[in-house]
């Protein structure tokens, strides 16, 4: 490898060092492949939260940098029905689920691994069965900096990638509905969080109790004509869209309105700034 490439990869490091952007204790431990693998790579599943957006990633470290093979964002759900509401936990679990079917069908693997469709609240965990099939694809959780707290929409996106197909290594422990005092599990409340239950009976009773809250917390919900009391019935053809083509659909590059102007103006010589300058004085002159 060339120098300049490690002295990068090694700058771009301190700066995140620096920054705290990154928990290079839970990195190292990640990344860290072992040595009977000779050079595979140990991949991971990344998930990130913006205020608009979940990001779902799979992705593996090189000493150039890491390489991302599989990606997918909530702001495609509006394609596959889900018009708003981007954030929740119901999207968390879609967007896993979009990466897990995209990743395998790149790989071929879709029809191989179909993860799972129904009882969506039971624990899940892919197997290798068949000996003349390839083995499921298999990576780590990699949460970043948020919080690991049971009912967190991290593990949300976890449980879509697991649906998925893919094979992450978890216990139920930390899904939405686990109590922590009883040491046990309650599926069905795991699954009204995926189907987006809770925020359908929380809009539900706002409607009914405070119906201009209600307007200006779901605006967004409104403008796109999407009910969300009715979230739980659309969740199920989203998960069943999303099966069907979890391809990325690229865009075609529009040539911008203004692609004809000059943001730089062109140097002017002596001459013409000089003219520039006493046409400018004449016109104040004629102005006073």
């Amino acid at each position: 490898m060339h120098t300049s490439l490690i002295l990068t990869s090694v700058f771009s490091v301190c700066l995140c060092r620096d920054a705290g952007k990154t928990d290079y204790q839970a990195r190292q431990g990640l990344i860290t492949q072992d040595k009977n693998k000779y050079n595979s790579p140990k991949y991971r599943f990344v998930v990130r939260f913006t205020n608009r957006d979940v990001i779902c990633q799979v992705i593996y470290a090189t000493l150039a940098g890491d390489v991302c093979i599989a990606a997918a964002y909530s702001h495609e759900l509006p394609k596959y029905g889900m018009k708003a509401g981007l954030t929740n936990y119901a999207a968390a679990y879609s967007t896993g689920l979009l990466c897990a079917r995209r990743l395998l069908t790149k790989y071929d693997l879709a029809e191989t691994y179909e993860g799972k469709t129904e009882e969506l609240g039971e624990d899940y965990h892919v197997e290798h069965e068949d000996e003349d099939k390839p083995r499921p694809f298999k990576c780590f959780l990699d949460t970043g900096l948020v919080r690991t707290s049971t009912g967190a929409r991290v593990f949300g996106a976890l449980k879509g990638a697991v649906d998925g197909g893919l094979d992450i290594p978890h216990n139920e422990k930390r899904f939405a509905g686990y109590d922590l005092q009883d040491k046990s599990h309650d599926a069905d409340t795991l699954e009204r969080y995926i189907k987006g239950g809770v925020v359908a009976e929380y809009a539900e009773e706002m409607q009914e109790e405070e119906p201009e809250k209600y307007e200006q917390h779901f605006a967004k919900y409104l403008a796109e004509d999407f009910d969300p009391t009715e979230l739980e019935d659309v969740m199920e053809d989203v998960h069943e869209a999303i099966r069907e083509d979890p391809t990325f659909t690229k865009k075609d590059r529009v040539k911008p309105a203004d692609a004809g102007r000059l943001f730089k103006l062109p140097k002017l010589s002596y001459e013409e700034k000089k003219a520039n300058l006493k046409a400018k004085l004449e016109a104040l002159r004629a102005a006073a």
